[in-house]
């Protein structure tokens, strides 16, 4: 598949170039394997329910992840377009040394 230089460039920013950038790595792997609300991410990356909601907010701003449902059922999945280029997450993922297992 040709690579995605605007995606690329928007994961470098969100997980190399800013704070969080490694929770928020964290958080894309998670909804990867297992689409997931906010305590359930919240207990299985055993972080506070409010830094969770602030990086999936950042993701949702970014157009890396959508939701389905309501409320405390709003659950959360990866973009198509993101889950499509996965491969570009882990690689850039691997050259930031992030320990996603």
């Amino acid at each position: 598949m040709p690579d995605d230089p605007e995606l690329r460039r928007l994961l470098w920013y969100l997980l190399g170039g800013t704070r969080g950038g490694e929770n928020r790595a964290r958080i894309i792997h998670e909804l990867k394997n297992r689409p997931s609300n906010l305590n359930q991410l919240a207990a299985k990356l055993n972080l506070e329910y409010r830094a969770i909601k602030h990086h999936v907010d950042v993701l949702l701003k970014n157009s890396l992840v959508i939701t389905r449902g309501e409320h405390y059922g709003m659950t959360y999945f990866l973009n198509s377009w993101l889950e499509s280029r996965i491969d570009l997450f882990e690689e850039i993922s691997k050259k930031l040394n992030f320990d996603l297992e």
